[in-house]
């Protein structure tokens, strides 16, 4: 190879300068001529093409090459021999190149030492060679113009791939971010993508400002929220507290709002307007601008995608989180649940009360209140929001499942022993718990909230131990329950309820002076009842359609009083029951006013009986009612006295006409023994000015004894049982 010609080359590289001095361009030179590689290698040392050296590789077969090829691609020129071991080696070389190993960018320069085996012009064409030369026409001069030229174009054409390759990588991208809705996912897909954008594996991290509420985002701390390679242990970690020297050139980015890079790092700036973040990638080689450029335009698709999943993120937040505590809310709770319970685990599901809430709501205020459940919600965190999850599943009642050894009531009323500071109070809380063991039928979360809730009304009503776990029987009673209200509010709306009546007598003449109206519910279809009072009218109050029973039964026993008015021996008033969800409708007093005008009712006729647990809660509240029922005219009496826990000073406050000596002070007279109660309540009437009425007098030596100490009324077995209206005109009748 002759060096008659120097050649002085014009370095015009293309549009972009972004080849660094480090990169060569390596050509692969195919030869079965030894004296060639030697010529080839001497003519080419030193030489530069577009600021880049040129690293020869050497194969001396077409066999070799194709054996080279199948591990590294990694070629812009190849020097290719026409005649090898066969005389169209390098000619089919050349198909394999292209068609079998898909090598489209790569320039093919042929030489031949027989110029007689020049290749068609198809061949040119079907298999893009980009120039055709005998060895003996190949000066050095001539050698590096072809390679330069053989260059540009590879250059060139590799460019438009790249940039095509760019693209398709930042529209794909852009595709799969819109779609994702949860931030590690997104942040992990972002730094996979960056990874292939610059042909390398990244390490890199995103990082955020948690914060939801846009308002606020920009005081919030940066989080690491996305991290890979040798960063991947900074995940969720604050941005403030990484020792890494990254860390203030992110913070920096952030504040500035613009991307920073040098020659080992890029850090790319992700504000949307509303969101702030940053891309960080260590970089393995320096970026070319192309590259650059690439990822600044991606970056502006991440921020676009990043505020659409904190959209979705803030949306996602309010459907299942509770907004004052920031817990899970019940609709969170119960999916949870679910993929808890799906996975079998031997975990407990607990429902937790704060008992006597209301009160304190009432007493120091809603907003105390707020900031007491807040305070519960960051204690049950602390102690175990890293084990456990945690929801506020209603008002005053949390939501937590884990493991049985940090859910069991010991460890739980451990954690409720000390006081809650709330702004300068120090409350003291008691709690009820209701605990549901996931056992091996994997039933669903709403019965598992279900059970729980069953298990936490059992606690509710147990005064010493204040936690139960949740029994199968338990449920079958709930389900009993259910049914028997479900039953009772049919008959109630087909009118299959009635009214009885018991008399009252007086016990110093004998004489009939009242009746008692109460509540039956016969069986329409035989003779009995379908279920006795003591059953069902606590199921009513609970369902609340004791309201509707009871106006209809004041209704009735007005009715039935003015009806037998023209019997001779007519009662002078008559008693009605009224429960606790009826003594707490603020409309109670108009509806009794009503009810006596509707039936001429006169003041004194008609007596109101109230338990002595309504009567002793909430004293102000209950006098002021009250006094409003005995303005209406209407006669007050406390059933049951002596079963509850009276105060004498409150006692003394309310404006009661009758006192109701319990049935079970009755039953101790017998024998001339007991009576001890009946006597203390008879005495205490007197005193107060009231009459008494006993209740379940059975025997003539208990009326006796009751007539004796001054007891002015009975009511009883020994004079009559509870009756219908008609059998009742037919009792009075015959007494006359």
């Amino acid at each position: 190879m002759e060096d008659s010609n120097d050649l002085i080359l014009v370095d015009d590289a293309p549009a972009e300068t972004d080849a660094q001095p480090q990169a060569t361009w390596r050509i692969l030179v195919v030869d079965d001529d030894t004296e060639v590689h030697v010529a080839t290698d001497f003519a080419l040392r030193g030489v530069q093409i577009f600021g880049r050296r040129l690293s020869l590789v050497h194969a001396r077969s077409a066999h070799e090459a194709a054996e080279m090829l199948a591990h590294d691609r990694d070629f812009s020129v190849i020097l290719l021999d026409v005649v090898m071991e066969t005389q169209n080696a390098g000619l089919a070389m050349v198909g394999h190149i292209r068609e079998t190993l898909a090598m489209s960018q790569v320039r093919i320069i042929l030489r031949t030492g027989q110029p007689g085996y020049a290749p068609e012009l198809t061949v040119f064409n079907d298999y893009d060679i980009n120039d055709y030369h005998t060895k003996a026409e190949l000066t050095r001069a001539r050698l590096i113009t072809a390679i330069s030229a053989a260059i540009r174009s590879y250059h060139q054409i590799d460019t438009v791939a790249e940039n095509k390759r760019e693209l398709e990588i930042i529209l794909r991208a852009a595709t799969e971010l819109i779609d994702i809705r949860d931030l590690e996912e997104f942040s992990a897909v972002t730094l996979r993508y960056a990874g292939d954008l610059l042909n390398q594996a990244a390490d890199g991290v995103v990082c955020a400002r948690p914060g939801l509420d846009n308002e606020h985002n920009g005081d919030a701390p940066l989080i690491v929220i996305g991290a890979t390679g040798r960063f991947d242990h900074l995940l969720f970690r604050p941005l403030s507290v990484l020792e890494t020297p990254f860390a203030p050139e992110i913070a920096r980015t952030v504040a500035e709002g613009a991307h920073r890079n040098n020659l080992e790092s890029i850090t790319l700036c992700l504000n949307n307007g509303n969101h702030q973040g940053a891309l960080h990638l260590q970089l393995r080689r320096p970026p070319s601008d192309t590259e650059r450029q690439c990822l600044e335009v991606f970056a502006a698709h991440v921020a676009a995608c990043l505020g659409s999943v904190r959209l979705f993120e803030q949306l996602n937040f309010i459907a299942f989180h509770d907004a004052l505590t920031r817990l899970r809310n019940r609709n969170r709770f119960i999916l949870d649940l679910n993929e808890v319970s799906s996975r079998n685990a031997e975990n407990v599901v607990a429902l937790l009360d704060l008992e006597h809430f209301a009160d304190l709501n009432d007493g120091l205020g809603h907003e105390i209140g707020n900031h007491l459940l807040v305070a519960v919600a960051q204690r049950l965190e602390q102690e175990l929001g890293e084990t456990c999850l945690l929801a506020r599943i209603g008002a005053d009642v949390f939501g937590i499942i884990g493991p049985e050894t940090l859910v069991n009531p010991s460890r739980m009323f451990e954690m409720f022993a000390a006081p809650f500071q709330v702004l300068d109070h120090k409350i003291p809380v008691t709690v009820a718990l209701g605990l549901c063991r996931m056992l091996e039928d994997s039933p669903s979360g709403i019965t598992l909230l279900k059970r729980a809730n069953i298990a936490l009304n059992r606690a509710k009503h147990d005064l010493t131990a204040h936690h139960a776990y949740f029994m199968q029987e338990m449920e079958d009673n709930t389900r009993w329950r259910l049914e028997i209200i479900h039953r009772l509010r049919e008959d109630f709306s087909a009118q299959r309820l009635s009214v009885w009546f018991q008399p009252q007598i007086d016990l110093a003449s004998g004489r009939l002076v009242a009746i008692e109206a109460l509540l039956r519910w016969p069986r329409h279809d035989s003779e009995g009842f379908f279920q006795p009072p003591a059953v069902f009218v606590p199921l009513a109050e609970y369902s609340g359609l004791i309201v509707d029973i009871g106006h209809w039964v004041l209704e009735q026993a007005c009715a039935a009083f003015t009806a037998l008015r023209d019997l001779q021996c007519a009662p002078k008033r008559v008693s009605v029951n009224v429960s606790m969800a009826q003594f707490r409708q603020h409309d109670l007093a108009h509806t009794i006013t009503e009810a006596m005008r509707q039936h001429l009712i006169a003041p004194g006729e008609l007596e109101l009986e109230i338990t002595e647990s309504i009567a002793m809660d909430e004293p102000k509240i209950v006098v002021g009612t009250l006094l409003a029922i005995k303005a209406t005219g209407a006669r007050i009496a406390i059933d049951d006295f002596g079963t509850g826990f009276s105060s004498l000073a409150h006692l003394r406050q309310l404006p009661i006409d009758t006192l109701k000596i319990d049935k079970s002070f009755i039953a101790e007279i017998a024998d001339g023994r007991g009576g001890m109660f009946a006597e203390t309540i008879t005495a205490l009437g007197a005193k107060l000015g009231v009459s008494t009425v006993a209740e379940g007098v059975e025997t003539p030596e208990q009326a006796g004894f009751l007539r004796a100490l001054g007891c002015t009324t009975g009511q009883g077995y020994l004079y009559a049982a509870p009756m219908p209206l008609a059998a009742l005109r037919e009792w009075i009748a015959a007494r006359r």
